[in-house]
């Protein structure tokens, strides 16, 4: 398995939109081989920005990489640049290989 984040830093006014900007969104993973799960994560909130982070679970590394090649991927990620920035910054890209998954 391999799990791919991007954390994102939203200043406070920013966040109801930064959300909305998430959670109403056509979600396509759905539709690629190789997609396990995604959780759109809120972490805690620091002085000038709350840390927000979307992690998605891949059966495999070669599964995520073929999402970043995709159709879905390029409709999903059409409108990323445009409109006003809602972070402070761009998000950090981490990607884990996993070694070790423990469910019930």
């Amino acid at each position: 398995m391999y799990i791919a984040m991007n954390r994102f830093r939203v200043q406070p006014e920013n966040e109801e939109a930064f959300c909305r900007r998430w959670l109403d969104r056509d979600v396509l993973l759905k539709t690629v081989p190789g997609f396990v799960s995604f959780q759109f994560l809120k972490g805690p909130a620091h002085e000038d920005y709350r840390l927000y982070a979307s992690h998605t679970v891949w059966e495999s590394y070669e599964a995520f990489l073929d999402w970043t090649q995709s159709e879905q991927f390029r409709a999903a990620h059409a409108g990323a640049g445009k409109g006003r920035a809602l972070t402070a910054g761009p998000p950090v890209f981490e990607g884990f290989e996993v070694l070790q998954n423990v469910t019930l």
